[in-house]
């Protein structure tokens, strides 16, 4: 294309089709809705940059800014990290029923379980990069290489070492929306009713619970393991805790909100495997509930 304005104009139809799967990679890498934009409005940038040349794989090289804008943002906030007070967790995609608007439909697309985005997370950046890319997306090591400096070779063995990691942890949820709620359902009740044997039987036996309260260093729990632990924590926050959390759609899975007006203060992600709750990430930090795009009738 020689007429640069028709370039242009070109370039900003394919990037807004190409918005959506770059938007998917982004939070997959990132684990925020603030940071994919932020990393999307980066590629835009850099694309915008690049006038005068000659780009013939456009989607792929849209593939590899993004990766890289994901990239810088994930070492900058390695050492943004080490001030904070407990745990981390990944912002969530909420829906409160089964019928979405377009843009909501668009972020339940571009999400996946929180428990997986919590395993992401303790990857190295090329890792996560490189396991992305090739195990999600389907991207080949030869592009991939470039943008953590590596060999095609090493890059495959750092996706290998990022894979068994990944396996390694039970991130997988049962498939079947509807007993995924019974189950969250009989643990909600168990929780109201302050019922710590029927807890139990509920939980894996290997359970973990992680809290984010963001920079509320006096809220800060620290990583919870074992059924006995985790029903503890839950029977302690009490049963008015307990009646204020409501199921709702966390990441594609069941999970619950935790709203006692019209606010909502909290949401938990819970991993059901096996008809056992093997994983429940509660977020309470003010800042990415805040954040929040919330479906409501």
């Amino acid at each position: 294309m020689t007429d640069t304005p028709t370039r242009d104009a070109w370039y900003v139809e394919e990037f807004e089709q190409q918005r959506p799967h770059l938007r998917a990679i982004a939070y997959r890498m990132l684990g925020s809705l603030t940071e994919a934009d932020d990393a999307v409005q980066d590629t835009w940038l850099r694309l915008s940059r690049s006038a005068g040349q000659s780009i013939h794989n456009l989607a792929g090289w849209l593939t590899t800014a993004v990766g890289r804008a994901c990239i810088d943002i994930l070492r900058t906030r390695t050492a943004r990290r080490e001030i904070l007070t407990g745990t981390w967790l990944p912002e969530p995609v909420v829906s409160l029923d089964d019928h979405h608007d377009p843009e909501q439909q668009t972020l339940l697309a571009d999400s996946v379980g929180l428990a997986l985005l919590v395993v992401l997370e303790s990857l190295q950046p090329a890792e996560r990069l490189a396991f992305v890319l090739h195990d999600m997306f389907a991207v080949p090591y030869e592009q991939i290489a470039p943008i953590i400096g590596k060999t095609p070779a090493a890059t495959r063995q750092i996706a290998s070492r990022a894979r068994r990691r990944v396996q390694g942890a039970p991130t997988t949820p049962d498939p079947d929306l509807a007993t995924q709620r019974r189950v969250v359902d009989a643990f909600l009740a168990a929780a109201r009713r302050g019922d710590f044997d029927a807890l139990i039987t509920l939980l894996d036996p290997d359970a973990t619970f992680h809290a984010d309260t963001g920079a509320d260093r006096a809220r800060a729990r620290p990583l919870l393991t074992g059924a006995r632990e985790v029903a503890a924590e839950i029977t302690a926050r009490g049963p008015s805790f307990a009646a204020s959390c409501h199921p709702a759609l966390v990441n594609g899975a069941i999970g619950v909100i935790v709203r006692p007006a019209t606010a909502i203060i909290g949401v938990a992600a819970i991993t059901v495997i096996d008809e056992r709750i093997t994983e429940i990430d509660l977020i309470i930090d003010p800042r990415k509930l805040a954040t929040l795009n919330v479906h409501d009738n």
